[in-house]
């Protein structure tokens, strides 16, 4: 079913919509809350969240692209719930963060938050910039949250070769956000 009568069925109040809506892109959501997660229970919990929010935002919003809407707040979620249960270990998520701590600002306060469409921005700036196999490295490493093996695995390359990789990028997201005068 297209995003759009998707939509519709949100706007109608029609509980179709929900499953319409697992239908779709309830694999993908599973995926990222899993990716951050790495708990099956706390995943699924996370994207029927995912769908509760949904449901009490649409209407009034509509969003563009509903996909990348509802990852979003899946990923968000997942992020949120991830701190709420991290215990003392380093977990993927944890070790994910701290690569992009180097190259991508921290918020410490509302004020600074404010530059987040700006950063956004030149984020993208730069992915497009980069060639497309890496562009998906990225992503799929960064926003889908997809552990070095799981790439390697995919990229059929050596996960040492794979890391590098993941370096050289976040190296050149760093000066190139510098370049744009955004401090890091």
């Amino acid at each position: 079913m297209e995003d759009a009568k998707i939509i519709e069925l949100y706007n109608a109040r029609n509980e179709q919509a929900i499953a319409e809506t697992e239908h779709k892109f309830g694999s993908m959501l599973f995926s990222v809350a899993m990716n951050i997660l790495c708990s099956k229970e706390d995943s699924e919990e996370t994207v029927n969240d995912t769908y509760g929010k949904a449901w009490n935002n649409i209407p009034p919003l509509a969003p563009l692209s509903l996909g990348a809407w509802l990852g979003k707040i899946t990923r968000n979620l997942s992020i949120s719930r991830w701190r709420k249960n991290r215990a003392q270990k380093r977990s993927g998520m944890e070790i994910m963060l701290s690569e992009l701590e180097e190259c991508i600002p921290s918020f410490a306060n509302t004020e600074e938050e404010s530059e987040n469409g700006e950063i956004t921005a030149a984020i993208n700036r730069w992915l497009a910039k980069q060639k497309k196999e890496d562009r998906i490295v990225f992503i799929r490493r960064y926003w889908y949250g997809d552990s070095v093996a799981q790439l390697s695995e995919k990229a059929k390359t050596a996960p040492n070769k794979l890391s590098s990789k993941l370096f050289r990028l976040r190296q050149s997201l760093k000066n190139f956000l510098e370049e744009e005068g955004i401090s890091v």
